[in-house]
């Protein structure tokens, strides 16, 4: 967790970015932009999805893509970094679980380079040009019970049944993206989402492929976060367009904490206030309630002199997280590079940051040689009041 000291409140927005494009790079094998094609045929969504599950997938994709942010303001942003700032690039996948997605940096405007994301089966990559860094990690296994066989039409209406307890769903709208007859669905949150208004994906109506991946912020009509492209063509992939590495001298990040996505079954997690205090070398707030909010779990967060928790209130994507962790020896919070965020006024606090975005808020600061992160789908008021209670 010694990286989470080190890293600025905006490279950890950029993690946090990176994120939400790996799931849908992941999801959306290739995306496309609207097109003047033909649409298919209305389908209930039951069908239509379980047609799209059950199709054969074709041998590779290749795409042209756009990758739209609008996160974090222009006024925050320094140069043209590509995960931030948005930008153009390609994306190549093919059946057995390898992907590629390439943002290309805007050079005119200051980029540090191109982005890469690299997927290979379980195993990804993600080289973030703006701090010469690659984050890498391990999918956890998704191993269906009874096989690998697709799901029958019952078990796609169970699934949608246990979709629609916590969300809203439209049905299978018939769609046209990039000339291909596409089905687009909606899904919106019920209650305790936050500021987060919902989210489409479509999918080739033909062969099942994921075309469009968006997030939209509460009552808003155009989407903070979009992977589309405007060109697109199924044929399979040459493998050296996967061979690639990171420029020499790059820093690498692991994400996964040990033992955790080795496939192994890992030690049992450390929860519960008493039992995450006694193998901490710091006294946790971690209060009942916060911004009126109350705790849901304590969980243990690395180990050794790097031990911290991990606090969260609420459930559902209302809720909050609050990150304590020991301060490091001459660190500072803001990390190395890039443009300072807006300062939030803390009671006892040093070097407390603020970032507000659409979809929800993050403030970091020290106190007591302690370093706290409050992050949420939730307005930067509520955000602060709960930094308060800390």
């Amino acid at each position: 967790m010694t990286y989470l000291r080190r890293i600025s409140t905006l490279r950890l927005l950029v993690i946090g970015a990176a994120v939400t494009l790996f799931a849908a790079a992941t999801a959306v094998i290739a995306l496309a932009a609207a097109g003047a094609g033909p649409t298919p045929p209305p389908q209930p969504l039951d069908t239509a999805v379980h047609d799209a599950l059950t199709a054969p997938a074709p041998a590779g994709v290749s795409a042209r893509v756009h990758f739209t942010n609008d996160l974090v303001g222009e006024s925050v942003l320094e140069g043209a970094d590509p995960l931030l700032a948005g930008a153009s690039g390609r994306l190549w996948a093919t059946a057995d679980g390898r992907l590629r997605l390439e943002l290309q940096a805007d050079v005119s405007k200051g980029s540090a380079g191109d982005l890469e994301l690299l997927v290979d089966k379980r195993h990804f990559s993600l080289y973030d040009p703006g701090t010469e860094t690659v984050y890498e990690g391990t999918l956890p296994s998704h191993k269906p019970e009874g096989g690998e066989e697709p799901p029958s039409l019952g078990q796609v209406q169970e699934a949608i049944e246990e979709v629609t307890q916590h969300a809203d769903l439209s049905g299978a709208n018939p769609s046209d993206i990039a000339g291909q007859p596409a089905y687009t669905v909606r899904v919106s949150p019920k209650a305790d989402g936050g500021l987060v208004g919902g989210a489409e994906l479509a999918w080739d109506a033909i062969n099942g492929t994921p075309l469009r991946a968006a997030v939209y912020a509460k009552g808003e009509n155009s989407p903070v976060l979009e992977l589309a492209a405007t060109e697109i063509s199924f044929e399979a992939v040459p493998d050296s367009v996967f061979e690639i590495s990171p420029p020499p001298g790059a820093k690498t990040v692991e994400l996964n904490p040990p033992g955790e996505g080795s496939g192994e079954k890992s030690a049992q997690p450390v929860t519960g206030l008493e039992a995450v205090q006694a193998k901490t070398s710091f006294p946790l707030k971690a209060p009942p309630t916060v911004a009126g909010i109350e705790r849901d779990q304590v969980r243990l967060i690395s180990s050794g002199e790097e031990a911290g928790a991990l606090v969260t209130y609420g459930k559902g994507l209302g809720g909050l997280a609050v990150l304590e962790l020991p301060a490091g020896e001459g660190q500072e919070e803001g990390g190395s590079g890039g443009p300072q965020l807006p300062s939030v006024s803390i009671p006892g606090a040093a070097q407390a940051q603020e970032l507000e975005t659409p979809l929800g808020t993050l403030i970091r600061f020290r106190r007591g040689g302690v370093e706290y992160a409050v992050v949420g789908s939730v307005t930067a008021a509520v955000a602060r009041e709960a930094a308060q209670g800390l």
